[in-house]
């Protein structure tokens, strides 16, 4: 063992000595880099021999050396400075990442103590509201019904208020271009609200294409007051829902039925569209600042009814099953969604709120409200009275008087081919359906048709551009603003281009 022993040892040394070496080389070497009294000897021996003009050259050599050796000293500094830069970032991001871990568990058990309290039962607990622990608990009726228990109350009220209505024709005769200065000069005169006939043009083009609308812009150019405006102007006051972070699915937009009390907790909202049942007035929802929470978790179930031909399916469930004191409307636990309702959303796009997806922006009409509308003297005019009958019969009547020309329709077709070849985006036979229910109507209100094609391209198409990595498509974007020129006309597609320079300027 002990030959085997040496072998090892003078093996490894054999291995390991030129790199000790070459540590202790490097040591040494900068310990003699920075050995002045070395430097000073040197100079000392040499000094008697030097000449005038040579002490020169031995003062700039000095310098040189001192100069390079600060130099390396600055740089040691600055790579340590900026290792522990990066230490501390490490060291910060991993705090975060375990903060937000942390706080994600929260949420998780936040989100089960809700679902426990939504699911829990009378039976679990051994108790019966409205029952004390000395009183005999009676049998449940056959229906599931508590006697003389009424779970939807505010609804139920609506019911008694409204057990006489008889439904009124306020005979409406107006056209839709009167619409559009009825309403502008309204909101001037009454609320002191100023938009243009444009804005006002555009927003009920919207409404006639589809019953979600997407007010989206900077912060104070009259959004909210936009949907405040029409819910004043139609005399039935917008209900505001007031969107919070904490929306996680429908329950925040229609209520809950609590197990343990027996009651649904129905919110202002579902008060709203049960009360829209028994007219045939027109009644606007808010969704302030729909985008704070993701909009797919508390209003996915409603694009998809909305989104349905036949108004008939328009069914939502509110609880599994029916009572016999349950509200008129809400039959076997199912309320069927008015028409006469239009849902208007306002978004601010900004760090604290979600990004808004294709899912929901396919299924409404955006407008842009960047600019403050400018004041003029209004008509004093007053607050309508307007059936829905007569509203969406003129908005069919618009888009059947003004169809989008073939000619039209044919250039939009080539524009989806250009941007499939370029962009690698296309959109699809749903947009192209709503466009063709916006701009006849449009058309209508006495815009002009390539006006209407120019801002619903805009808002629906060019904005999935934002998807796409900006750096890549720059250089495409000079050519698609040729092709708009060459293909509807020069300078005729100005919100297309305006909107295509903006994004050019953000490379």
């Amino acid at each position: 063992m002990d030959t085997f022993f040496r072998f090892v040892y003078e093996f490894l040394l054999q291995f390991f000595s030129p790199i000790i070496g070459v540590i202790t080389s490097l040591i040494g070497g900068i310990g003699d880099m920075f050995n002045f009294s070395a430097y000073v000897k040197i100079v000392n021996f040499y000094k008697n021999d030097f000449k005038g003009a040579e002490w020169i050259m031995v003062v700039l050599a000095i310098l040189i050396v001192l100069i390079v050796l600060a130099g390396l000293v600055l740089l040691i500094v600055f790579l340590v400075k900026k290792y522990a830069r990066f230490r501390k970032t490490i060291v910060e991001q991993e705090s975060l990442l375990e903060e937000v871990a942390n706080l994600n568990n929260e949420v998780s058990k936040l989100m089960k103590e809700k679902e426990d309290i939504l699911a829990m039962k009378v039976s679990h607990l051994g108790l019966q509201p409205g029952v004390t622990d000395t009183e005999e608990v009676p049998d449940a009726p056959e229906d599931n019904t508590p006697v003389g228990d009424v779970r939807f109350a505010k609804l139920a009220h609506i019911d008694e208020e409204f057990a006489n209505y008889k439904i009124q024709n306020y005979n409406n005769s107006f056209t839709l271009p009167e619409l559009v200065e009825m309403f502008r000069n309204f909101a001037a005169s009454k609320l002191k609200l100023y938009y243009t006939t444009e804005m006002i043009r555009i927003f009920i083009s919207g409404l006639a294409s589809t019953k979600l609308v997407i007010l989206q812009g900077i912060s104070g150019t009259g959004k909210t007051s936009l949907a405040y405006a029409w819910g004043k102007f139609l005399k039935h006051d917008s209900c505001v829902a007031s969107v919070q972070p904490s929306w996680r699915d429908r329950t925040e937009l229609f209520g809950y039925f609590n197990e343990f009390t027996k009651k649904f907790n129905e919110t202002e909202v579902l008060k709203e569209l049960y009360l829209a049942g028994y007219t045939d007035d027109v009644y606007t929802v808010i969704l302030d600042e729909m985008n704070i929470s993701r909009v797919e978790y508390y209003f996915a179930e409603m694009l998809s009814i909305l989104e349905m031909p036949n108004k008939d399916e328009w069914i939502v469930e509110l609880v599994s099953s029916g009572w016999k004191s349950d509200p008129k409307h809400v039959i076997e636990g199912k309320l069927k969604i008015p028409p006469n309702v239009w849902y208007i959303g306002t978004i601010n796009n900004d760090d604290s709120t979600f990004m808004v997806t294709d899912k929901v922006y396919d299924r409404a009409m955006p407008i842009d409200i960047n600019d403050k509308g400018k004041v003029f003297e209004p008509i004093d005019t007053e607050a309508q009275d307007i059936n829905y009958s007569y509203l969406d019969k003129i908005f069919r009547e618009g888009m059947e008087k003004y169809p989008m020309k073939q000619e039209t329709l044919d250039k939009i077709e080539e524009m989806d081919n250009y941007v499939i070849k370029h962009f690698r985006i296309a959109f699809g036979n749903r947009i192209v359906m709503h466009m063709k229910k916006f701009v006849p109507v449009f058309v209508a209100c006495g815009g002009e048709e390539i006006d209407g094609v120019d801002y619903f391209l805009a808002r629906k198409v060019l904005r999935k551009f934002e998807q796409l990595n900006i750096s890549y498509i720059r250089d495409e974007i000079d050519g698609y603003i040729e092709f708009l020129d060459k293909t509807f006309g020069k300078g005729k597609m100005k919100e297309c281009e305006e909107y295509l320079l903006r994004l050019k300027k953000l490379t």
